[in-house]
C-alpha cells in the first residue's frame, strides 16, 4: 500500500481510512501509540508526518505536540523510517536559569 500526497488529503475530515494519522483528526488526537500504528508507517506517511511537523501549522499546540511524540516513537521504534527526520525530534539541552 503505496500512500501519497495526493491520495491523503491533509484536509480530509474524517481521513480516508487508507491515509495515516494526523494529529488533529478527532479519532487520533488523543489516541496511544500503540505498535500496531507504529507498523502501519511507510515512508510515504513518515514523510507526510514530518512536513506536518516541519511547517508547524497546528490548530492547538497539542495536536503539534502528538505529532512530535509519534515521530518520536518512530524514531525509537522504527529508525529507517525517521533517520531523515531526525532533526524533529531531537532536543537541546538548556538551563533553566
Amino acid at each position: 500500500m503505496e500512500i501519497t500526497e495526493q491520495a491523503c488529503d491533509l484536509t480530509d475530515s474524517p481521513p480516508k481510512a487508507d491515509c495515516p494519522p494526523t494529529a488533529d483528526s478527532p479519532t487520533t488526537a488523543a489516541a496511544a501509540i500503540t505498535p500496531e500504528l507504529i507498523a502501519s508507517f511507510d515512508e510515504a506517511s513518515t514523510a507526510v508526518l514530518a512536513r506536518r511537523l516541519d511547517e508547524d501549522d497546528y490548530p492547538t499546540p497539542f495536536a503539534g505536540l502528538q505529532d512530535w511524540h509519534l515521530m518520536r516513537a518512530l524514531a525509537i521504534h522504527r529508525p529507517e523510517l525517521a533517520r531523515p527526520y531526525v532533526h524533529l525530534v531531537d532536543q537541546e539541552p538548556f538551563d533553566e536559569d
